[in-house]
């Protein structure tokens, strides 16, 4: 299972929001770039960026945050939030950034998603944020009536590689991730896909990981990989014996 050790950026610096609620941040550093060579330090391979102005209002306020982290690292960055075009795609992905995470647009203009994945194919990931079974969009800030698991199926039957999947009621709380929804979602039936085979997404889980007893209940679950931010901001899991387990 992999490990993406996540960075919030709002502002330019790297905070961390509790249940998606704005009002309710936390600063914990003013240069995301040096908290993300400090995780690649400590063994992180991987890299989960969200913009959270981008998530909630489109466009890409932080921009320049993205390059320094780009310029700092090695390691493979994901990044999602405000990514509703494919000039968008091409700018992140002309930066370097390895796979960008498309969330409110692959709710509301599936045209886009279409193009997106015939365009740039796996590094088109999918972010489905959920509150009580139901998908959410612009930064949480909105939920649709759209079921996650029949979300889940048609970003499988599209050819979708990776959905990274966030209880967002377990986001920022540090009480235990939903392991019965992941389990749940990696135990569906594999999709026919466009493509003519038959595979459903890889789960990245998202959401409430405190502990290391956490990741080992995840692993259970068969999710893909795990998204871990504030344990880590908080010193509630060691950053080595997490990234070298």
């Amino acid at each position: 299972m992999l490990i993406f050790p996540a960075i919030d950026l709002y502002g330019g610096k790297a905070v961390r929001l509790l249940k998606g609620d704005y009002k309710k941040m936390t600063v914990y550093s003013e240069d995301p770039s040096s908290v993300a060579a400090a995780f690649e330090r400590d063994g992180a391979e991987c890299l989960h960026i969200v913009d959270l102005e981008g998530a909630r209002d489109g466009g890409n306020a932080n921009l320049s945050a993205v390059k320094a982290i780009r310029r700092s690292v090695g390691m493979f960055i994901e990044l999602g939030g405000g990514i509703r075009d494919v000039p968008t795609v091409e700018r992140y992905l002309g930066l370097g950034v390895d796979r960008v995470i498309l969330g409110t647009a692959a709710v509301e203009d599936p045209a886009f998603l279409d193009t997106a994945l015939s365009r740039f194919g796996d590094r088109i990931a999918v972010g489905a944020d959920c509150l009580n079974g139901f998908v959410a969009v612009r930064g949480w800030t909105d939920v649709t009536k759209t079921e996650l698991g029949a979300f889940y199926d048609g970003l499988s039957e599209k050819g979708v590689a990776t959905v990274i999947v966030t209880d967002i009621s377990k986001d920022g709380a540090m009480n235990g991730p939903n392991a019965e929804m992941y389990r749940s979602l990696v135990s569906r039936r594999p999709s026919a896909r466009k493509d003519g085979g038959v595979r459903s997404a890889d789960v990245i889980a998202s959401g409430g990981v405190s502990s290391m007893a956490d990741i080992g209940v995840l692993e259970q679950t068969g999710v893909a990989g795990a998204i871990v931010g504030k344990a880590l901001y908080e010193g509630t899991i060691e950053p080595r014996e997490l990234f070298n387990r």
